[in-house]
């Protein structure tokens, strides 16, 4: 369905402007696009491999603690766990990936101020807690790749809605309304040169007439 304009030259030359401008955005927005998914699959196989080692480590991680509970009492391990409270600081700065503002998490850990009795404890709470401070940076970085790569399929499927509607609908369009303006044009010119021959005849008729 061609646009709603008036079939002259100012609107042909303008359509024509708009075009250009149209297949340049979609060829840019294509780019786009490719390089999305591109990062797309790349940032999901890395999701995917965070995910796992996630999921495998944290019965692990749980595992000691449950143990350092049995092997101890449950009150020596959550007053062991009270002393040595550590401040976790996650700072969430972003990134432009493609144009888009993707997370970024810094995380640090404060000093610890306390401690507790090694004779009371378990050795098991001691790999516990170092296991738990190394595992966390892990669990945060997945939460990472999976927003960003939430993220990315969002642009993604709103890139791709663009690049379809001026593939599929503008741009064919603003091309029906061209070729549409065009034979309008060629048709009013072909009838004023009809027209003008037209008089052009009269007037050399009337002439021939009026020398006989």
């Amino acid at each position: 369905m061609r646009l709603a304009v008036n079939p002259t030259r100012m609107e042909l030359l303008r359509l024509r402007k708009r075009l250009q401008v149209a297949v340049r955005g979609h060829k840019l927005l294509k780019d786009k696009l490719d390089g999305l998914m591109k990062e797309f699959m790349q940032l999901a196989m890395e999701y995917k491999e965070a995910r796992v080692a996630v999921d495998n480590e944290l019965p692990g991680v749980m595992k000691l603690f449950v143990l350092a509970e049995v092997t101890s009492s449950r009150a020596i391990t959550e007053d062991a766990l009270e002393n040595t409270r550590q401040e976790l600081r996650i700072e969430r700065k972003t990134r432009r990936l493609m144009s888009v503002n993707v997370p970024r998490l810094e995380v640090s850990f404060g000093e610890v101020t306390g401690g507790y009795s090694m004779v009371q404890t378990s050795v098991e709470l001691d790999q516990a807690i170092t296991g738990l401070q190394a595992f966390l940076p892990k669990l945060l970085k997945m939460a990472e790749l999976e927003e960003t790569v939430r993220m990315l399929c969002d642009e993604i499927e709103k890139t791709r809605r663009r690049v379809n509607a001026l593939e599929h609908s503008f741009i064919p369009r603003m091309r029906e309304t061209i070729k549409y303006i065009k034979d309008k044009l060629d048709e009013a010119e072909r009838s004023n040169t009809s027209r003008l021959m037209k008089i052009k005849s009269q007037r050399e008729a009337q002439e021939l007439q009026a020398s006989t």
